[in-house]
């Protein structure tokens, strides 16, 4: 018998049993289809949170401070910062300069003087409770904080994550932190609280004499994020915070030390490595050029480890899929093998040997395995960008860039090439047996 006398066999019989053929089929793209959407949905999350990450990222940014390093410092994810060094724009683009960086973003973070804002309404809660300004202070009464001051149109690729409403896009326009929300007794569901509420600060200068008067600001709220790029509650563009570190320097080197500002044209760098594994060599390299870093090395290790698990879990729920469909196919081929006995019998009476019948049903599986592979690959693929773009839709309310699904050729070829072979070791027995029939048994039997 020829191959292509077995596959024209093999045609016929899965046309004659179509019904039974077309369930198995199913049964095995169902278990490719889940297989293929978890893989592709774990790599995804191995690619968003990790992979692209290390081709830059939030999570693979390393915070640089204008001052230098503390030799005692233990712990990395904490800086400490020795004696203040400079950063400035020889500073940056030194830094930008150094292998591994993908890209660098300064931060200027800027000492302001704030009214407290008046009693804020808050819908569904008593006006004593919350939004009655900052405690101990009346309305108007000023308090201490900072601005800082970032490229907001890469917040996407900054440690800043949008709450309630849009970041600012002008300098009369700033966003505040949950701190600041904190601060008024305002929870966090009700972020949306502040927006349109015009904030008044000051940037403070000193002068002769002892004497100080502010730069006074209205911008209005326009979003509520958290964010870890600099210390503050108070989020503007870099354009506002460059303003105000100008117009505090210009009362002098004394006096903008005494509001806290070191006298430097950027107070951070946010350096974003080309890759996670690079994250440390480029601490290390900065840390050479005399500034203070840190990165949330322990963070990513830990990721790393829980998304591998996530990663093994997932496969090997869609592997027993498989597995399950597998027994599918050998009950369906030992149910063959009965209905089938006279066919066997006749067919070695004509001259067919036993490797031949064993081909016939090892075709017979491998071509429901290939089939129910493609189809539940597809199936799969479909359903994994269908969970992509509900997950797009959520990371872009949270002003977060969108991930870009991991969908693998070796993965989609894996998985036909898988369901195929495993099918074809379902079917190992069943053809085994059916093979070793004697002839007038399986004659007579019909």
């Amino acid at each position: 018998m020829t191959w292509a006398d077995a596959f024209r066999l093999v045609g016929r019989e899965l046309r004659r049993r179509a019904g039974r053929s077309a369930l198995t089929v199913a049964a095995v793209a169902l278990a490719a289809a889940l297989l293929t959407a978890l893989v592709t949905i774990a790599q995804t999350a191995q690619t968003r949170v990790l992979s692209e990450v290390t081709t830059g990222g939030s999570l693979a940014g390393i915070k640089v401070a204008a001052a230098a390093p503390d030799p005692t410092q233990i712990d990395r994810d904490n800086a400490t910062p020795g004696p203040p060094k400079p950063l400035d724009d020889s500073a940056l683009r030194r830094v930008r300069s150094l292998p591994n960086v993908d890209s660098v973003y300064p931060v200027v973070s800027v000492p302001v003087v704030v009214l407290a804002p008046p009693r804020i309404a808050v819908p569904g809660t008593p006006a004593n409770a919350v939004g009655s300004g900052v405690p101990g202070l009346g309305p108007d009464e000023p308090y201490g904080d900072s601005l800082v001051g970032v490229s907001v149109d890469q917040a996407a690729r900054l440690p800043i994550t949008l709450l309630a409403g849009r970041l600012p896009t002008s300098t009369n326009e700033i966003a505040v932190t949950p701190d600041f929300l904190d601060r008024l007794h305002i929870p966090q569901k009700q972020a949306a609280t502040v927006l349109g509420v015009t904030l008044e600060f000051g940037f403070p200068r000193g002068f002769r004499r002892g004497s100080s008067r502010s730069m006074w600001l209205h911008p209005v709220i326009v979003g509520v994020a958290a964010q870890d790029a600099g210390t503050g509650q108070l989020i503007g563009t870099l354009g506002l915070a460059e303003t105000g570190r100008d117009w505090i320097l210009a009362g002098g080197a004394a006096s903008a030390a005494s509001f806290g500002l070191q006298p430097t044209t950027y107070t951070g760098l946010f350096v974003i490595a080309n890759r996670l594994d690079k994250v440390a060599t480029l601490r290390n390299r900065i840390t050479a050029v005399g500034y203070s870093t840190s990165a949330p090395e322990q963070l990513i290790a830990s990721v790393q480890r829980y998304l591998r698990v996530v990663e093994i879990v997932l496969a090997g729920i869609g592997l027993i899929a498989l597995v399950v469909a597998a027994l599918g196919i050998a009950n369906a081929l030992f149910a063959a093998v009965r209905e089938r006995r006279r066919e066997i019998g006749v067919l070695k009476a004509i001259g067919a040997r036993d490797r031949d019948v064993l081909r016939i049903f090892l075709i017979e599986a491998l071509a429901v395995g290939a089939v129910g592979g493609v189809i539940g690959v597809a199936l799969g693929a479909a359903v994994a960008a269908s969970v992509g773009l509900a997950v797009n839709r959520y990371l872009a309310s949270q002003g977060i860039a969108p991930l870009h699904l991991a969908i693998s050729l070796v993965v989609l070829g894996g998985a036909v090439v898988g369901a195929a072979l495993l099918a074809g070791l379902a079917g190992l027995v069943p053809a085994a047996r059916a093979a070793r029939l004697p002839a007038r048994e399986a004659v007579e039997s019909g």
